[in-house]
């Protein structure tokens, strides 16, 4: 019992893994949270050259399986880069598992991130933004002052909610060769001959990280309803 309990001398590996996965969700995270609010910007931009690209991302973006954009955007990315070091006549640069996974989900997660930035902001109303013109601050200084505050409040949930399934899809990035959580538990499963157990650990490990992410958000949501009557708690 005692030799089941103890990890069996794997224990630095999976903590390696689970680290590795918290690394690339977190970057993933922060690429789609500044692609989300670019492209909602753009969706909602009365420039037709700004809407259209922006379109067509979300829509095929949202349309296609994580699992298919992942070998589709990885393989794609290393390709081109390729040709481009044989344009310019470059070494050879082949891209690691790790910041071809942080590109991709980001990419993909990105898509989401841009429906949920405009719905929040299409929430805000259209008078605080002409109130804040009309007493001069700049583009900036609305977004940052007043935009930006308010649509927090309607895209949090929404935030949350992705977050969470962005930090599941980690676990589809061990198909291109990067040592996670998942796949230091199957291979620590294989080796022990024991996956069951290995990859109900790797599972205990998500459920403390998703603890975790949903009381911090659920302190950030309180923070922006101070003030909102019926919904700060």
């Amino acid at each position: 019992m005692n030799e089941f309990l103890n990890l069996q001398g794997y224990g630095p590996m999976l903590a390696q893994g689970a680290w590795m996965t918290v690394k690339l969700a977190f970057l993933a995270l922060a690429l789609s949270l500044g692609l989300g609010l670019i492209a909602a910007g753009a969706k909602l931009s009365s420039a037709k050259w700004l809407r259209l690209p922006a379109t067509l991302y979300t829509t095929l973006i949202r349309s296609v399986p994580d699992l298919v954009l992942i070998l589709l955007i990885f393989y794609s990315l290393q390709l081109w880069l390729n040709d481009l070091t044989e344009t310019f006549g470059w070494n050879y640069f082949e891209i690691d598992p790790f910041t071809a996974g942080v590109i991709t989900l980001g990419f993909i997660y990105g898509a989401y991130f841009t429906e949920n930035f405009r719905g929040a902001i299409l929430s805000v109303p259209v008078g605080q933004l002409e109130a804040a013109t009309a007493y001069g601050l700049s583009r900036w200084q609305r977004f940052r002052l007043v935009l930006f505050p308010q649509l927090m409040r309607f895209a949090l949930p929404g935030l949350g909610n992705n977050w969470l399934v962005l930090l599941k899809s980690t676990a589809l990035v061990s198909i291109i060769g990067l040592s996670d959580l998942v796949k230091a538990a199957q291979n620590a499963g294989k080796t022990t001959n024991e996956p069951l157990y290995f990859l109900i650990l790797a599972g205990l490990v998500y459920l403390v990280i998703t603890t975790l992410s949903n009381r911090i958000f659920k302190r950030l949501e309180r923070r922006y309803n101070l003030g909102i009557k019926g919904m700060a708690r």
